[in-house]
């Protein structure tokens, strides 16, 4: 028998993801905290829309105030919602978390120790994900990357977890290709790397992503971003080291690793017309990543010239537009690019 598993925050990526595994037989719990969605789930399934075909699933599927209503433990949850909305939701599910349970942050941001502080190292999984996809309608996905084109990286915390990360990897195969990390804090720091060039900044010009960089001198300074996040993650003590399978990284010029990572994202994950989730999150009206990507950066090294200039402007006019004292337009370039 499988394990059983729950898939916390079935927002775009989560939704999808959890559609991949319950195809493949396994047994699957999506729990989700916007009332519209589940009803559509309940009533019609997940529908995700990819590039090549277009899947309607049916899947179990439970409202946050429902859980108190579980008996089964779970042998693995998948956590996904926002950054910084881990910690409410690891102490949601952990009354419901197997003694042997693993939780696996699949998210942006480094949220893996938030998630170790609650369940604890040996059962924290932490992982790297690059998805590309997007949620307006409930019960609808429309997911760029299919299976084919989905990347994940996963590792544990503890000597005791990551030895299990195989067994996390085996049932995330089902929805694009894993690689088992041998040092996941620093993988994570890559894919920060890779959101702090493109997640916010193109966000602040209320473009998708390929539009933003057409901008003059946008990707220079999306770029910069990138190399102070790669000094940052040296700062914090972990290492350069190649993820998205990129078995041509610069690990030994890690500032030009950071525009090869930023490349990879641009020509590999991206559409035409993906808009990063931030901008996704801005034009629903909720509050974004910035603090824990940007932010992250800031904290390390500090704002000034000889830390992170690019990030801090960025962070800066991020909680300008989420203040409402500015609007996501093109027109942020010059403000970006003073």
């Amino acid at each position: 028998m499988g394990p059983r598993i729950a898939v916390l925050g079935t927002g775009a990526n989560g939704a999808s993801i959890g559609a991949d595994l319950t195809r493949a037989g396994l047994d699957v719990t999506f729990i989700e905290q916007w009332p519209a969605h589940v009803e559509a789930m309940r009533e019609r399934g997940i529908r995700v829309q990819m590039p090549e075909e277009t899947i309607v699933t049916p899947v179990t599927v439970l409202h946050l105030c429902e859980v108190a209503t579980l008996r089964q433990p779970f042998d693995l949850v998948f956590v996904l919602v926002k950054a910084y909305d881990t910690r409410w939701a690891c102490e949601l599910i952990k009354p419901y978390l197997a003694a042997d349970g693993l939780v696996v942050g699949l998210q942006n941001g480094m949220s893996l120790d938030d998630i170790a502080d609650i369940v604890g190292t040996d059962r924290t999984i932490g992982a790297v994900i690059e998805v590309s996809s997007n949620m307006f309608d409930p019960g609808v996905v429309n997911r760029q990357s299919p299976p084919s084109r989905s990347w994940f990286a996963v590792g544990g915390l503890s000597a005791a977890a990551q030895a299990r990360a195989g067994e996390v990897a085996a049932v995330l195969g089902h929805a694009g290709t894993v690689e088992v990390s041998d040092d996941v804090r620093s993988s994570k720091w890559m894919k920060l790397v890779a959101n702090a060039a493109e997640l916010v900044p193109s966000a602040v010009l209320g473009v998708p992503l390929a539009e933003a960089i057409a901008i003059p001198g946008m990707k220079e300074f999306m770029t910069e971003a990138g190399r102070e996040a790669v000094r940052a993650c040296l700062a914090a003590g972990s290492r350069v080291r190649p993820i998205f399978g990129m078995t041509d990284a610069r690990l030994d010029d890690p500032e030009q690793y950071a525009e090869q990572l930023f490349d990879a994202v641009l020509g590999h994950f991206t559409l035409p017309d993906t808009r990063t989730t931030v901008l996704q999150d801005w034009m629903k009206g909720r509050h974004s990543e910035v603090d824990e990507i940007n932010g992250l950066v800031v904290a390390v090294l500090g704002a000034g010239s000889g830390g992170a200039p690019h990030n801090a402007r960025v962070v800066d006019l991020a909680h300008r537009i989420e203040a409402g004292e500015l609007e996501a337009t093109p027109a942020n370039a010059a403000l970006l690019l003073a």
